[in-house]
């Protein structure tokens, strides 16, 4: 069970012990992502941080008519937990999505459970035959994934891996107490633990030599989501990265004459337009080309690995890859 984390209610206190300092890791769950980022659709976006995203995915699932039925079902908004079953801790620093899916296929029938009341008809639709369910829920995730998530991944990846470059600068400079004590302004290190304040669950809570597992999430801010009672899986916490707020901003951004001395100044600005997915269409518009000079450039980007395509009903996105993305950063 993955459990909110809430102002209100006690404090949970994680005690630490040496052996769970040493066992500490991050990493990136694709999964996760996904189920977080079906909470935001759903209303749980209270602040508005992910409107941007929301407005432009919302007609894109509706154009590519999706029964998402599997996947929302087993996501209650508002709650204060997810299924556990449903996000596994990551067993890797950056596993992909079939990775996950495959994992999730394979879920022991008896882990099908959950606390959430807005989610237990679902649990049970899987129970009948688990085999098949999950298979479906996998194939469902998969092409949410495609239309929701795909398009927008290099951009969050990027976000993810600089927070942890971050996180890992202030491990050197500080130890894992600076490191634990960064993490966010909710969370707390003092005399080997990190203080919390949690709805569901308060006062010790031991890692027993299993360290802790530190998972940025995109979709989660304010919030801070853990997880500590799989006895098969690795205590963790979920919680927003550094430059959260910056994530959806639109700034125009000049292409880089440098970029340009090897792209040529067309696909130059093409790749720096795409700071966000958009169609062939869009892309023409912006930038004075024609619909077929536009698609041309971005044939050749897409050869040459910088864009990826996803198609979304009769609409096919282009988007930078993380090759693209390091490209138009670096410059």
């Amino acid at each position: 069970m993955v459990q909110e984390r809430q102002a209100e209610g006690g404090t949970l206190e994680i005690v630490f012990s040496a052996e769970d300092v040493a066992r500490t890791r991050f990493a990136i769950s694709p999964l996760w992502e996904v189920v977080a980022s079906v909470r935001v659709l759903k209303g749980a976006d209270e602040q508005g941080l992910h409107r941007r995203w929301a407005e432009q995915v919302r007609p894109l699932l509706a154009a590519a008519k999706l029964d998402l039925t599997p996947l929302f079902c087993l996501i209650a908004v508002p709650t204060v937990s997810i299924p556990g079953f449903l996000v596994p801790p990551p067993t890797t620093p950056q596993p992909s999505l079939e990775v996950e899916l495959a994992a999730l296929r394979s879920t022991p029938p008896d882990l099908l459970r959950t606390t959430s009341p807005g989610a237990q008809a679902g649990v049970a639709a899987l129970r009948e035959d688990p085999e098949r369910g999950l298979s479906r829920l996998a194939e469902v995730i998969a092409a949410y994934w495609e239309v929701a998530l795909a398009p927008y991944w290099p951009r969050i990846l990027t976000l993810f891996e600089g927070d942890i470059l971050h996180r890992a600068k202030h491990f050197a400079e500080g130890g894992a107490g600076r490191l634990l004590d960064d993490l966010d302004p909710q969370l707390t290190w003092e005399s080997g633990a990190l203080q919390m304040a949690h709805r569901c669950t308060r006062g010790a809570q031991r890692l027993d030599g299993r360290g802790l597992l530190l998972v940025p999430s995109a979709f989660v801010w304010p919030r801070i989501f853990s997880s500590f009672v799989s006895a098969d899986g690795q205590p963790t916490l979920r919680y927003p990265p550094q430059g959260i707020g910056t994530l959806w901003e639109q700034r125009p951004r000049p292409h880089s004459p440098a970029l340009a001395g090897v792209l040529g100044r067309t696909r130059a600005l093409l790749l720096a337009e795409l700071a966000a997915p958009a169609s062939t269409t869009d892309l023409a518009r912006r930038t004075g080309l024609s619909p077929g000079g536009a698609s041309q450039h971005l044939t050749a980007l897409h050869a040459a690995g910088l864009v990826s395509a996803h198609r979304t009903g009769r609409v096919v996105l282009y988007a930078r890859t993380g090759l693209g993305e390091a490209l138009v950063v670096g410059s």
